[in-house]
């Protein structure tokens, strides 16, 4: 029923060629009962192969694009009748003869042609062309209201978001809605799944999240792994080409003339020092100890093996004891001299920076040291040199970190990021 009030404003309608057909093929079914032997069923028969031979040779599906629809009719009755030539007419002049009915099953052929052929004629239809050259299609009819009623919204919606938002102007508020244009078009229908799909968005019937952020992360995926290594490689190349020419080390030993601006108060790079200082000297050298005292015992009964008038005082009666005793007396403050020294130093330096005069000298003392590094490491060979190796290191740093990085999988880079959002919007949400 719906077919036949939709089908007019397509500009469908039944094809003549296709309908006599079905017309005659009732007609036979409604006269069979008299026999095939009757005058009036020989007449259908003869009008049938006609109209058959007809339709294969001027294929009436061809107007409504449905060639696809007579070749599995020619293959099927081709199938069903086999015939020396393969010739579908002549598959149908065998089937619609009082002769080959006669010797078969006539109810039995009746039914299979209702059920392979007569389906894909009934299907046919045709089409006409419209006064443009294009084919005939009335949908305008029904489809101008529905474009009048979203025009209408459309401009309402665009004015009330220009009169809620002072800093927005109808033309802009009109790309606001930009998806809202599509309802708007006579052409391109399907586009206004666009819109219905945003619009199903808003109103929380379907949730396209899921789709939007597989989307993002998709497009990340295709480009953060270039974007990344051309932001270290530009990084790096920069550092590299500013060593080389002596740039770097210019900034850096011309920055103490420059007035530096403090934000907190505190000189990172003098607290950095001291704590890699107390760091060193506190934890890192006591626990070296026992290494200490093994290199220093092996250096000094090296020097004993190798020392004659250590050799000839050992051979003195009830000496020998106290050689040995001094040796080891020597080696335990040699030993502590390396490890507990420098951390008593320390201790004591730190002492004496509780009163203004320590930290005076301090602060004098690691500017001095600042000046002299500053001046040995500008020496022409030991600039030289540091330039070299800094330039080599960047190099390496290239090939084997940042060439490898095409290695990294960005999907599981991108999803380590998703679940530190996550993470990040859970108390947020918790608090909601």
């Amino acid at each position: 029923m719906l077919t036949k009030i939709y089908d007019p404003i397509k500009g469908i309608e039944p094809n003549r060629d296709t309908e006599k057909y079905l017309t005659h093929l009732q007609e036979l079914k409604n006269q069979i009962s008299q026999g095939t032997g009757s005058l009036i069923v020989q007449e259908e028969l003869a009008e049938l192969r006609e109209l058959s031979a007809e339709m294969i040779d001027q294929n009436p599906f061809a107007v409504a694009n449905k060639s696809g629809s007579l070749e599995k009719i020619k293959n099927r009755i081709r199938d069903r009748i086999r015939n020396p030539e393969d010739s579908a007419k002549e598959s149908f002049r065998t089937f619609w003869s009082e002769q080959y009915l006669t010797q078969n099953e006539l109810t039995e052929e009746l039914k299979w042609f209702e059920t392979e052929i007569q389906p894909l004629i009934a299907k046919n239809y045709y089409r006409g062309i419209g006064e443009s050259g294009g084919l005939a299609d009335y949908f305008g009819i029904i489809d101008f209201p529905f474009i009048m009623i979203f025009g209408i919204e459309f401009l309402a919606r665009t004015f009330l978001i220009s009169r809620r938002y002072p800093s927005v102007n109808w033309l802009e508020a009109t790309l606001w809605r930009w998806y809202d244009i599509f309802l708007l078009l006579p052409f391109l229908q399907i586009l206004r799944i666009i819109p219905v799909t945003i619009r199903l968005n808003d109103a929380q019937i379907i949730d396209l999240e899921t789709i939007r952020a597989q989307a993002s992360r998709g497009f990340l995926a295709s480009i953060a792994q270039e974007l990344t290594e051309v932001v270290i490689m530009q990084v790096i190349n920069q550092v590299q080409k500013d060593v080389k020419t002596g740039e770097l080390a210019k900034q850096i030993f011309s920055s103490q003339e420059k007035t530096y601006i403090d934000l907190n108060n505190i000189n990172e790079i003098e607290a950095i020092a001291t704590r890699l200082v107390q760091v060193t000297v506190c934890k890192v050298i006591p626990q070296l100890q026992p290494d200490i005292e093994a290199l220093i015992r092996y250096n000094v009964e090296k020097i004993v093996e190798e020392s004659p008038a250590f050799q000839r005082f050992q051979q003195i009666p009830g000496v020998e004891n106290l050689a040995n005793q001094l040796s080891e007396r020597l080696i335990k403050e040699l030993s502590n001299l390396a490890t507990e020294g420098p951390q008593n130093a320390y201790e004591t330096i730190k002492i004496a920076m509780a009163d203004p005069v320590g930290t005076k000298l301090s602060n004098q003392l690691v500017q001095n040291f600042g000046k002299a590094l500053s001046t040995e490491l500008q020496q022409e060979h030991t600039l030289e040199e540091l330039q070299s190796l800094v330039s080599a290191l960047l190099e390496e740093v290239k090939i084997n970190y940042v060439m490898r990085m095409s290695d990294e999988d960005i999907e599981k880079i991108l999803e380590q990021t998703r679940q530190l959002q996550l993470k990040a919007n859970q108390p947020q949400n918790n608090i909601n």
